[in-house]
């Protein structure tokens, strides 16, 4: 009997079913929620104004930028380890990030080719108290 305990606790924890939602996903479920559109979509970001970034999903990437705006970008179609690696690059030869750019999706442990191309789609400000 106590084999069969441990077995299957053991099975239910591989499974992931032992464990709910960390931290950090259960705040990018709030922010994906609860988040308010402000005016109308932009299709460009100065680079130079981006603080950070944080991935929301396999799709959602939100930019805030210096002077406390947020702009949300849902991406044209699902981004292929975006939401596992939660790390992404971009090459522009301007001054601005565009709807018409792509996303390169970082991979762990680097060194190798870069991860899947994503098209970005057009960046959308929003209001959210989830950061």
């Amino acid at each position: 009997m106590k084999i069969l305990v441990l077995a299957l606790a053991a099975a239910c924890t591989l499974a992931g079913c032992a464990r709910g939602p960390t931290q950090r996903q259960e705040a990018d479920r709030r922010a994906l929620a609860e988040a308010r559109p402000v005016g109308d979509p932009v299709d460009c970001l100065d680079i130079a104004r981006i603080d950070h970034t944080r991935v929301r999903d396999g799709r959602t990437i939100d930019f805030f930028m210096r002077g406390r705006e947020v702009y949300r970008n849902r991406l044209r179609h699902e981004c292929p380890g975006l939401a596992f690696e939660d790390s992404f690059s971009y090459r522009t030869s301007l001054s601005r990030l565009c709807s018409v750019d792509l996303i390169h999706v970082n991979r762990s442990g680097g060194g190798g080719p870069a991860g899947p191309a994503c098209a970005l789609g057009t960046f959308q400000r929003i209001e959210t108290s989830v950061r």
